[in-house]
C-alpha cells in the first residue's frame, strides 16, 4: 500500500510502476492566483492535484506534483494579472517547462503522460509544450503518448441542473465562484471561509480584451460570480461526475483498462 503522487513514494517503488505495462503519470497544472477574499492563491493547483488522485486511484496511474504557476489572468477568465497574489509565467516559460517535464517522464518509461489542467488561461500553452514533447520522444522511436484535459469539461448537464439549480450563467464567470468554492468546500474545507464571500451580480464582461487591463471591469472581489450558493454536497456532485468521467475517458483512450490500487 502507498500513495499515487510521487513525492510521497520512494525511487523503487517509483521504477516498479514507471516499468509496468500502460504505466502513466498525471501531472496536475494549476496556477497562483487571487480567487477573492474566500479562498487561498493556490485553488487550481489544489483542486488539480486533487482531481488527478482521486482519477489514479481508479486508473493505476501516478501523480506527479503540481505545475503550480500558470499563465496570465485574464479579466474575461480570472479577474485579471493586475490582481494582487497573482504570480503568473509568460506563455513561452510555461510551454518550455511543459516540455521539460514531459520530455522526462518520457524518457524514464512512461507509456502514457496525462496533464490536468486546473487554470482556464493555461491550455493552448500548455498544447505547445505537450505536442513538441511528445513529437520529439516519437521521433526518436518512443511510442509514448499524450492526454490534455481540463477537468471542467467533464461536468455534464446533469449535473449542472443539480450545482445550479436556478441555472447555470456560464463558465466565463465561474471564477471564485460557485464551482471551484464547491470543490474546495469538500476537499479543502478549513482553506475556506464563507464568511467573507462577497454577494455580488455576475460580471459584465465584454467581448473584447483592453491593454493595459482595466481594474474597473471587473467586480473589486476578484471573482467573478458570487460564491454564496457554494456547499460541499454541490463539490460532491462536481468531483464525483468530473473524476468518473475523466477516468473512463483515460480507461478508453490509452486502453488501461480496469484497474483500481489501494492507497495510504
Amino acid at each position: 500500500m502507498h500513495s499515487v503522487f510521487i513525492d510521497e513514494i520512494d525511487a523503487q517503488t517509483y521504477a516498479e510502476h514507471v516499468a509496468r505495462a500502460g504505466s502513466t503519470i498525471i501531472i496536475p497544472a494549476g496556477a497562483t492566483e487571487q480567487h477573492g477574499p474566500h479562498m487561498p492563491l493556490g485553488v487550481d493547483a489544489m483542486l488539480s492535484r486533487s482531481i488527478a488522485g482521486a482519477v489514479a486511484e481508479k486508473t493505476g496511474a501516478l501523480v506527479a506534483p503540481a505545475l503550480s504557476y500558470g499563465y496570465k489572468s485574464q479579466p474575461r477568465s480570472g479577474g485579471g494579472n493586475h490582481r494582487i497574489g497573482t504570480t503568473s509565467l509568460g506563455g513561452n516559460s510555461l510551454s518550455q517547462m511543459v516540455d521539460d517535464v514531459v520530455a522526462s517522464f518520457i524518457a524514464q518509461g512512461f507509456e502514457n503522460v496525462v496533464i490536468l489542467n486546473g487554470h482556464f488561461e493555461n491550455y493552448q500553452f500548455i498544447y505547445e509544450g505537450l505536442d513538441n514533447a511528445v513529437a520529439r520522444s516519437r521521433a526518436s522511436g518512443s511510442s509514448a503518448r499524450a492526454v490534455l484535459l481540463s477537468y471542467w469539461d467533464f461536468v455534464d448537464e446533469d449535473t449542472l441542473s443539480k450545482v445550479f439549480p436556478d441555472g447555470f450563467l456560464g463558465w466565463d464567470i465561474e471564477h471564485g465562484g460557485i464551482l471551484e468554492t464547491s470543490l474546495m468546500l469538500l476537499l479543502h474545507p478549513t482553506l475556506v471561509n464563507m464568511d467573507r464571500v462577497i454577494d455580488h451580480p455576475p460580471a459584465q464582461l465584454t467581448t473584447y480584451d483592453v491593454f493595459p487591463e482595466d481594474p474597473s471591469r471587473t467586480p473589486p472581489s476578484g471573482c467573478l460570480s458570487s460564491a454564496k450558493g457554494a456547499t460541499a454536497e454541490r463539490g460532491e456532485l462536481l468531483f464525483t461526475t468530473v473524476t468518473t468521467q475523466v477516468a473512463d475517458a483515460l480507461k478508453s483512450e490509452l486502453l488501461l483498462g480496469d484497474i483500481t490500487l489501494e492507497v495510504n
